[in-house]
C-alpha cells in the first residue's frame, strides 16, 4: 500500500512537471525581475497589447468585456502567453474603451479574476481595468501645464485636504460638489460673500496641497453616489487610476483622468502645487487584493507562522524591499508624474518601506524635476519582520536622500501626546516642553544650544537638514488642534483657547522646516470631538464654510503669517550650518513657559535682526528687549509687517499666551 502512495505521489509529481515545462522557484526571491516598463496595456488604434508578471501562474487569461457591470459575461477570454518572463496577449482592432481582468491558474486551479495592477484606467468600483487613449484624456491647454515656480523644500507652505471636505459643504457656493472639478471653481463664496474654494486657497497664500489619497480606493461604493459616504481613502485598490467617486462618472475611466487632469492644472495657473498622499504600504484588501490573486504572496510580508504581517494596523503590510514592488512603486509614482503633472508625495506610514525603495524612489523623481517635494510618515502602525535598521523610519531619516519626516516631536511638544487627549502642551499649559519646541523651532537639526536629552520622543537630531523635518500640530488624523484644546482645557475661556491655537500655528509658521497645515485650521475647525473621522459623516468632515467668517481674525492671522514667512527667509534658512550660524536662542531661562531667539543677518533677508518671543503662559509678562529700537511684527492676534504700535526699546508687556516678533529697526547708541 506504502508503495502504490509513493508511485503515484511520483507519477503525479512527474505528471505536473511535464505539464507545467516553466521553471520552478524555490522561493519568492527566486522570481526573475521584469527589466521593462510596458506592463499592463500597450494601446494603438489598431491593437493593444496587455502584459501581466506573474511567475507563480501555470496558465494565464485575459477577458474582455462591453461593461463595467459586472454580472455581465466577458465577450471574449483569450489565454495568454509567457513572453521575457510575463505573460502576454495582443488583440486586434481599436479597443477604446474596452473593460478588461486578468485570471492566473495556480497549483492547477484558477484563483479568480483581478483588476490589472497596472490599470490607468477603470470601470465602476476599479472592478474591472479600462482600455483607453490618453491622448483623449488631456484638457485644454495641458501640454502647455507647467509647475508652478518653486525654489527649495523649507520654501513650502503645505495644506492638507481631503477632496469632499473642500466642497461638499452646502454652503460652499461650489457647484462641483466633493469632486475634483470642485477644485477648479473660482468666484465662489459663501452667502456672506466669504471666498471659498480655491479662491481661499489663493488667498491663504499655500504653496503646496496635500491631497488625501485621490487614486481608486475601496471603501466608497461608486454605483450610488447619490447615498452619502465617506471615507479618507487609506484603503488603495488601483494605484495608477484616480478614485471614482470624485469624479462625475466613475464608470467612465477617461472621465476620472481628464477631470484629475483639469484639477492640477487649475491649481497650477493659480500658483499651487499638487502634492498626493500615496498609500503604498498596504492594501484596501488582502488575500483577494488584485496583488494576492494575480501574483500570490509575492507583494506582501509574512509572519514566521505563514500569517500576514500586519505593521499597517490595516490587515496586511506590503513587501517594499523585493525587486518588482520596488519597481512597481517607482514606476507608480512615475507615472503620476508625468501623465498628471504631480509636483510631490506624502507616504503614508513610510516607515514600513525600506530604505532602498525610498532612496531609488526619490533619485529617480529627482531626475525628472529636482524640485518635487517628498516626504512621509517616519514610523509604522505595528511590528514588522524587516528590521528597523533597513526602514525608512524617522530615526534613520539621516539615510534618506532628500526625503523629509514628519516631527512628531514639535507636534506633541506643542499641544501634547495624541495619545493622551488631556495631555497638555505648550501652548495649552504644560511647563516641560519648551526643549522640544527649540527642537522644532531648528527642525530637528543638530543646534549646539538643544538639550538633546530633554526631547520629548528623540534623542538626537535626526534631521541631517531642515528640509527633511516636517512641523505640524495637526493633520487629518486625531483631533484637531480646536477640538483637543477644548479636550485638554475646557475650563478655559473660548477667548484664551483662541489664543492658544494662533500660538500653535504661529510656531509652526515661523520654525525652520518645512510648515505643515491641517486644511480649515485657519478657521478653528471642529470635527466636533471627533479623533477618527476616516468614515464619519459629511457633517463631521466637511469644511464648514461659515465658520471663515466667525473666526476672520485667525483667518487673517494664518494668512497674513504665510506672507510673511514667504516674504523672509530667515524663516527658512534652508540649511543646518545656516541655523546653526544665523539663530541663535537666549540663554536658557528657568521657565518652560517662555522661548526667546534672535535671527540675525540671514541672507537675503531685508530684516537684518529678528527677535521672536513665544509666551505659552496665561498671564502677561515683562519682556526686556535687546539693546536698540525694535518694532513689532506679530502679535498673539494680528500680523502687520510695517509694524504694530510705536517704535520700542527697553522693556514692554507680552500679552498671555501669545508669539511676538520684533524687527530691530536702530542698534542701541552708543554710550558717551
Amino acid at each position: 500500500m506504502v508503495a502504490r502512495l509513493v508511485y503515484l505521489l511520483c507519477l503525479s509529481f512527474i505528471f505536473v512537471n511535464c505539464s507545467d515545462p516553466r521553471p520552478q522557484y524555490n522561493t519568492l526571491e527566486d522570481y526573475p525581475v521584469y527589466p521593462y516598463a510596458d506592463l499592463g496595456v500597450t494601446y494603438t488604434p489598431t491593437a493593444t497589447t496587455f502584459k501581466l508578471w506573474s511567475p507563480a501562474a501555470q496558465e494565464a487569461r485575459l477577458r474582455l468585456y462591453d461593461t463595467d457591470v459586472r454580472e455581465v459575461a466577458p465577450h471574449t477570454t483569450q489565454k495568454m502567453q509567457e513572453v521575457d518572463g510575463a505573460w502576454t496577449t495582443t488583440v486586434d482592432g481599436d479597443q477604446d474603451g474596452t473593460y478588461y481582468t486578468f485570471e492566473i491558474k495556480q497549483n492547477g486551479r484558477w484563483l479568480g479574476e483581478a483588476t490589472d495592477p497596472y490599470a490607468t484606467a477603470a470601470g465602476t468600483n476599479g472592478w474591472r481595468g479600462q482600455v483607453v487613449n490618453l491622448l483623449d484624456t488631456d484638457p485644454t491647454g495641458w501640454e502647455d501645464d507647467r509647475r508652478p515656480a518653486f525654489g527649495t523644500p523649507t520654501d513650502a507652505v503645505i495644506y492638507e485636504l481631503h477632496v469632499r471636505d473642500l466642497s461638499i459643504d452646502p454652503n460652499s457656493g461650489i457647484k462641483h460638489k466633493g469632486k475634483f472639478l470642485g477644485l477648479t471653481e473660482r468666484g465662489t463664496v459663501t452667502p456672506n460673500g466669504d471666498t471659498t474654494g480655491l479662491d481661499h486657497l489663493i488667498d491663504m497664500g499655500v504653496t503646496h496641497v496635500h491631497l488625501l489619497p485621490s487614486f481608486d480606493y475601496w471603501s466608497v461604493d461608486e454605483a450610488r453616489l447619490d447615498s452619502a459616504q465617506y471615507n479618507w481613502g487609506y484603503d488603495p485598490q488601483n494605484y495608477n487610476v484616480p478614485e471614482g467617486s470624485y469624479s462625475t462618472d466613475p464608470a467612465n475611466g477617461k472621465a476620472r483622468i481628464r477631470e484629475f487632469k483639469i484639477m492640477v492644472k487649475a491649481l497650477h495657473d493659480a500658483g499651487i502645487r499638487v502634492v498626493m498622499d500615496v498609500v503604498y504600504n498596504h492594501t484596501g484588501r488582502t488575500e483577494n487584493s488584485n496583488f494576492q490573486l494575480l501574483i500570490p504572496d509575492y507583494f506582501y510580508r509574512f509572519n514566521e507562522d505563514g500569517t500576514f504581517s500586519n505593521a499597517s494596523a490595516c490587515g496586511n503590510e506590503i513587501a517594499s524591499d523585493r525587486p518588482m514592488v520596488r519597481k512597481y512603486i517607482r514606476e507608480s509614482l512615475e507615472y503620476w508624474v508625468d501623465e498628471y503633472h504631480v509636483d510631490g508625495f506624502r507616504f503614508d506610514l513610510m516607515g514600513i518601506h525600506d530604505i532602498a525603495t525610498m532612496n531609488d524612489v526619490a533619485e529617480t523623481l529627482h531626475g525628472i524635476d529636482s524640485t518635487i517635494l517628498l516626504y512621509g510618515e517616519g514610523w509604522a502602525a505595528g511590528p514588522s519582520p524587516l528590521p528597523d535598521s533597513l526602514r525608512a523610519l524617522k530615526v534613520n531619516t539621516p539615510k534618506l536622500r532628500r526625503v523629509a519626516a514628519f516631527s512628531d516631536d514639535v507636534r506633541d511638544a506643542l499641544k501634547g501626546s495624541v495619545f493622551n487627549p488631556e495631555e497638555r502642551g505648550f501652548v495649552s499649559g504644560a511647563t516641560d516642553r519648551a526643549e522640544s519646541v527649540r527642537f522644532g523651532i531648528v527642525g530637528a537639526t543638530r543646534h549646539p544650544q538643544i538639550a538633546y536629552d530633554s526631547i520629548n520622543y528623540s534623542s538626537a537630531p535626526w534631521a541631517p537638514e531642515p528640509s527633511q523635518c516636517v512641523n505640524y500640530v495637526s493633520c487629518h488624523d486625531n483631533h484637531t488642534l480646536w477640538d483637543r484644546l477644548a479636550i485638554s482645557n475646557p475650563r478655559d475661556s473660548r477667548a484664551t483657547r483662541e489664543r492658544m491655537h494662533r500660538l500653535a500655528l504661529a510656531t509652526v509658521l515661523t520654525s525652520q522646516g518645512i510648515p505643515f497645515l491641517h486644511a480649515g485650521t485657519e478657521m478653528l475647525r471642529s470635527k466636533g470631538g471627533n479623533e477618527n473621522s476616516y468614515n464619519s459623516s459629511d457633517a463631521v468632515n466637511a469644511i464648514k464654510w461659515e465658520t471663515k467668517g466667525q473666526h476672520a481674525t485667525t483667518v487673517a492671522y494664518v494668512r497674513d503669517l504665510i506672507a510673511l514667512r514667504k516674504a523672509h527667509p530667515a524663516f527658512r534658512l534652508g540649511n543646518t550650518e545656516r541655523i546653526v550660524q544665523h539663530l541663535s536662542f537666549d540663554k536658557l531661562v528657568e521657565d518652560g513657559q517662555f522661548i526667546s531667539y534672535r535671527i540675525q543677518d540671514a541672507p537675503t533677508d531685508q530684516w537684518s535682526d529678528i527677535y521672536v518671543v513665544l509666551n505659552g503662559k496665561n498671564a502677561s509678562r515683562e519682556l526686556i528687549l535687546p539693546e536698540g529700537t525694535w518694532q513689532q511684527v506679530l502679535d498673539g492676534s494680528e500680523v502687520n509687517a510695517q509694524g504694530i504700535g510705536e517704535s520700542l526699546t527697553g522693556s514692554l508687556r507680552l500679552a498671555p499666551i501669545s508669539a511676538n516678533i520684533f524687527v530691530r529697526t536702530a542698534a542701541a547708541e552708543p554710550s558717551r
